[in-house]
This record gives structure tokens, sequence and C-alpha cells, in this order.
């Protein structure tokens, strides 16, 4: 369902079916909860300062080597939504995963 590299490629796939009053019901297919790893899940290999003008894919390009792994940033930053992190200023964490 995702790419290998995707955040959301170890959640499992769980099903819910839904029963309408003429008693015909349809599956609807979703991914599991995603919970944000802890603290101590990855070692801090840099730390990065935020220019103005930066994005998150273009230094996940930089660090990562691969553009759509931002969501890695969220993860060491403890952030849910990924614009806090591209505030200019902003110290961001440059983490090597140990999962």
């Amino acid at each position: 369902m995702f790419s290998s590299t995707s955040r959301y490629a170890r959640l499992a796939v769980a099903t819910y079916t839904l029963v309408a009053p003429d008693g015909t019901s349809t599956e609807i297919r979703y991914v599991t909860r995603r919970f944000l790893p802890g603290p101590d899940s990855s070692g801090l290999v840099t730390q990065h300062i935020v220019a103005p003008g930066e994005r998150l894919d273009i230094l996940a390009a930089r660090y990562l080597g691969d553009p759509t792994q931002f969501w890695r940033f969220c993860d060491a930053a403890g952030v849910l939504v990924p614009d806090e992190l591209e505030e200019p200023g902003r110290i961001l964490p440059i983490t090597m995963s140990r999962s």
C-alpha cells in the first residue's frame, strides 16, 4: 500500500465493516494509528540552523538523500506540523534512526 520508505510502511491495515440499515455492508480499510517514536529512538548526527526560505524537502534531499524523507525531521524534533520546522533560526536535529 505504501512505499518501503514511507512513515506508514510498517503499520497494519485494518478493516471496519459498516452495516447499513437495509443490511448491506461495506468494508472500509484503513491504516492503524502511528505513534511518534520516543526521543531515544535515534542518534543525533548534526544540527542545522534553518535559513529564511529553506524547505524541509530540500534539506531532506541534502542530508538524507531523499526529499520524501522530510518526515524524519518531524519525528526527531517531536513535531506534528512540518511547517513549524521551516521557521528561520530553528535548530533542526539531523538524526540517524536506530530502528
